[in-house]
């Protein structure tokens, strides 16, 4: 691709936008055929263009893309603590930037880098644009031009590194707009109009969304997880994995897996699954996921979850399972999922550090706002 784009500089825009690449006259039709929906050709047309500032060096890309990732999640810590003073600051910091997983699956050259960078970023500038103080102060015509331009690239990155994962969060924070939205009228100013919203909103996309791409609709999207599941059991004979053996291309099937679907995701590998130093990490990590959710689960019973509003954790929840419903069913190989996760736990580790006793546990580790400073 960057040879390519070094040979016939004139061409550039059309081959880093075409799926079937088109050369000036007197060369090949085509040289490459991917599919436009394909993520990996996305990510190879990144690097080409990278490779142009790099002079090919992989280190120096993988350098461009940690800093990517580091820049979108230190701006949704920063937009957290900066709109939500009264929660804790180190949740963010903790969840995005050092959480060992995520941290491992951010640094380098992977998909998974540019899908959280971009889905981190684009929630800053959304979580922002909602409740930050100064929202209705960005009057100016060149301001929100500059924020919707910002905004929908960073929204069709993410959806081009993996749509099946981008489309939630998409969903998702355009309910919480809605809700946000609704909640300034005071006569609507409960919990069940913005649950409502949330509800309309994905109920809608889950409409229109196969009317627009044949990619969404339900038998393709069912028959997809089959073959994707089949593939990855097959792939992982003699490796850590798990199996569901009364799985089927079916609605029902696959709504009746679901909840051992976000379980399998978020608990997966135990300890002692496997003695490889590798999954023994993972494991470790899982059993401490498990405390923070149990801690979240008892903080809630005494009425001491936090102070994050109700619309951005009601809509982060749905993301999360949402999310987790689709690794835990398409993911049965332990490594896999661990890596394709590194998107969810970020959002999930956010709401579990939300409550009182996280919150404290993290001042005296002193990730608070002055150390963001």
């Amino acid at each position: 691709m960057t040879s390519k784009l070094q040979a016939h500089p004139t061409a550039a825009w059309d081959i880093l936008t075409r799926a079937i690449t088109v050369l000036p006259k007197g060369t090949a039709t085509h040289d490459f055929v991917f599919q436009n929906t394909s993520n990996t050709w996305i990510l190879i047309k990144i690097l080409a263009v990278l490779n142009l500032a790099s002079f090919r060096v992989v280190g120096v890309n993988a350098f461009y893309l940690s800093l990517f990732v580091f820049i979108g999640c230190w701006h949704l810590v920063r937009k957290l603590a900066e709109v939500f003073p009264a929660t804790p600051a180190g949740a963010g910091v903790a969840a995005f930037l050092l959480w060992p997983s995520v941290w491992f699956w951010a640094t380098g050259i992977s998909k998974e880098a540019v899908l959280l960078g971009s889905g981190a970023w684009l929630t800053a500038r959304v979580v922002g644009r909602l409740y930050g103080t100064t929202a209705n102060e960005q009057g100016r015509s060149g301001s929100q031009l500059g924020w919707w331009l910002g905004t929908l690239a960073l929204a069709l990155l993410h959806f081009q590194m993996r749509y099946f994962f981008a489309t939630p969060l998409l969903g998702v924070l355009c309910g919480i707009a809605l809700g946000h939205g609704l909640d300034r009228f005071a006569p609507t100013r409960h919990r069940w109009v913005q649950v409502t919203a949330l509800v309309v909103v994905l109920g809608a996309a889950a409409w229109v969304a196969p009317q627009l791409s044949v990619a969404f609709r339900i038998n393709k999207f069912t028959n997809q997880v089959m073959r994707v599941y089949s593939s990855e059991v097959a792939n992982s004979a003699g490796r850590p994995h798990f199996e569901y053996p009364n799985l089927r291309p079916t609605v029902e099937s696959i709504a009746a897996h679901a909840p051992l679907a976000v379980v399998n995701a978020i608990t997966r590998p135990w300890l002692g699954q496997s003695s490889q130093p590798l999954y023994v990490v993972a494991g470790l990590e899982n059993a401490a996921l498990l405390a923070l959710l149990a801690l979240a689960a008892w903080s809630g019973l005494r009425g001491r979850i936090g102070k994050l509003p109700f619309s951005l954790s009601l809509g982060l929840i749905v993301f999360c399972l949402m999310l987790a419903f689709l690794i835990g069913l398409t993911s049965p190989n332990l490594g896999s999922m661990n890596r394709y996760r590194s998107d969810l736990l970020p959002f999930l580790l956010l709401l579990l550090l939300q409550n009182d006793y996280a919150a404290a546990a993290l001042r005296h580790l002193r990730l608070n706002r002055h150390n963001l400073d």
